[in-house]
């Protein structure tokens, strides 16, 4: 039956106006439709429900720094093949791919910034680069940050997004918990201030070296934090574990988090962080 589909000529146009790519998008936590640049003037966030869209390691750098101005360090260390490591593809070919969708040499950013004029050693990491995982370039550029904060006797603030240390490198990338950690026990011997910032997701031996450190820990809302997936933990201890035990709330709530910071009140949270710190 097709006379109700049937269009008298001249009258209506049965061309479909379409829509140009990149407009909307979808909120992961509501559903909700959202005009993209509306999105972009709330910081990336969901009027409805607050949810927080994941971050590219620019935008940080862009909300957190004045002018988005960072004097970039250590930007053309790049990852070795130590262990000659394939699974489904080389891992030379793995970093090439990030490098290409990226633009990045590496999973993190670091370098010299100022948060309402106050100077800081900043590093952010980048999800988008192999999970945000952590191989000894990423390992070595925190802990030049580290050092820098160190010799020049600024405060340090790192953005953490990662799934952990990077399988690819082994027992390398698991040395670069060790590398940082005491790094950052040096830090605190001079009583220099390190803020860490936790993002979805934050998890495994990143979360279990330097972003769990801070003087003060900061974590944007229902970010997903942990050391382990759930399904470990739970064959581990042999319980059954509380639901959203593995949420920004349900730390807080125990003590681990100083503060949830909605992300328009990141930067101004950081900055009177580092005044009382300071």
């Amino acid at each position: 039956m097709e006379w109700f589909r049937k269009v008298k000529e001249g009258l209506i146009s049965q061309k479909k106006k379409e829509i140009p790519d990149g407009l909307w998008t979808k909120c992961e936590g509501c559903g909700e439709i959202i005009y993209m640049k509306e999105l972009e003037k709330d910081f990336w966030v969901c009027k409805s429900c607050g949810f927080h869209f994941k971050l590219k390691s620019r935008d940080y750098i862009n909300i957190l720094l004045d002018k988005g101005n960072l004097e970039e360090y250590d930007k053309n260390l790049t990852s070795a093949d130590p262990l000659k490591f394939k699974d489904s593809k080389r891992y030379p070919d793995r970093v090439k791919n990030s490098k290409k969708k990226t633009g990045l040499s590496d999973a993190v950013i670091t370098g010299i910034g100022k948060i309402n004029r106050m100077e800081v050693s900043f590093g952010v990491m980048d999800f988008g680069f192999i999970g945000g995982s952590m191989g000894s370039v990423v390992g070595e550029k925190v802990a030049r940050a580290i050092e820098r904060s160190a010799e020049r006797k600024i405060p340090l603030v790192i953005v953490s997004c990662s799934g952990g240390a990077r399988m690819q490198e082994g027992i390398l990338s698991l040395m670069q918990m060790a590398k940082t950690s005491a790094l950052l026990a040096r830090l605190s011997d001079l009583r220099i201030p390190y803020i860490s910032v936790l993002t979805n997701p934050t998890t495994a031996g990143v979360m279990a070296s330097y972003a769990s450190l801070g003087d003060v820990i900061i974590a944007e809302p229902k970010a997903l934090l942990g050391f382990a997936g759930p399904r470990v933990i739970q064959q581990t201890i042999g319980q059954k574990l509380p639901e959203g035990f593995q949420s920004s709330e349900f730390f807080l709530e125990h003590g681990f988090l100083d503060v949830i910071a909605e992300r328009k009140d990141l930067k101004r949270i950081i900055s009177l962080m580092l005044e009382y710190l300071s």
